[in-house]
C-alpha cells in the first residue's frame, strides 16, 4: 500500500504521455519540461525541482523515427514484471515490433499492463520499455520507456525522440518496471531523454 499513491501518479503520467502520440517530438519534449516543473505533476524531489530548468535531451533526429511492423502474439500468459522495488505488477506481452535502424534488423516486445487493460479508456495502452548501448553513459542506466496505443493495422511508428526515463531515475520513492532482457538493443539510441544526474 505504501507505493500505491506513487504508482497511481506514475500510471497517470504514462497515460498522459501516451495520449500525446500525435505531437511532434519537439512539442512532446517541451510538454515534458512543463510537467517536470509543475509541483503537482513532477516526479522530482523538492530540492531538485527548485533547481530545475529543463530535462537534457539528445538532439532530435528523424532517423530515430521508425516504422515498425507489429506482429501480434497470441495466447500470451500474464507474468510478474520485476520493478525497482518488491512490487511485481502483472503484464502480458502484446506483440513484437520489427523494424530496421542503421541497417540492422531490430525487434522489441511491447506489453500491456493487466490492470490498465481492464479500464475502458486505457484498454489500448501499450508499454514499450527498452535499453541500449547509451545506458549508463549518456542515458539512464536502467533503460527508458515509450508509451503507445494499439494501432488499427499492422504498422506503427516508434519515435525514440519521445523516449523518457522511469520516474525512479529522479526519485527513489517510485516503483518502476525493469526493462526485460529481451528488449535490450545492441545499438546506441541517441534520442529522447538523457540521464538526469551523473
Amino acid at each position: 500500500m505504501k507505493y500505491l499513491f506513487l504508482i497511481l501518479n506514475l500510471l497517470a503520467f504514462s497515460i498522459h504521455a501516451q495520449d500525446k502520440n500525435n505531437q511532434s517530438s519537439i512539442e512532446y519534449q517541451q510538454q515534458l519540461n512543463v510537467e517536470f516543473a509543475d509541483s503537482l505533476k513532477s516526479p522530482l524531489t523538492e530540492e531538485d525541482r527548485g533547481h530545475f530548468k529543463a530535462l537534457d535531451f539528445f538532439s532530435i533526429d528523424k532517423k530515430y523515427i521508425v516504422e515498425a511492423i507489429l506482429i501480434r502474439t497470441k495466447n500470451e500468459k500474464a507474468f510478474q514484471m520485476k520493478t525497482s522495488t518488491e512490487r511485481t505488477p502483472l503484464y502480458k506481452k502484446y506483440g513484437e515490433l520489427h523494424f530496421t535502424l542503421e541497417g540492422k534488423e531490430m525487434k522489441l516486445n511491447v506489453y500491456q499492463n493487466i490492470s490498465l487493460m481492464k479500464l475502458k479508456e486505457y484498454k489500448d495502452y501499450l508499454f514499450l520499455p527498452f535499453s541500449d548501448l547509451t545506458n549508463g553513459k549518456e542515458s539512464y542506466i536502467g533503460g527508458r520507456y515509450i508509451d503507445m496505443r494499439i494501432p488499427e493495422g499492422h504498422k506503427v511508428t516508434i519515435d525514440f525522440n519521445k523516449a523518457y526515463n522511469p520516474y525512479c531515475a529522479y526519485n527513489y520513492k517510485y516503483s518502476c518496471p525493469i526493462v526485460p532482457l529481451e528488449n535490450d538493443l545492441d545499438i546506441e539510441i541517441k534520442a529522447g531523454v538523457k540521464k538526469f544526474h551523473d
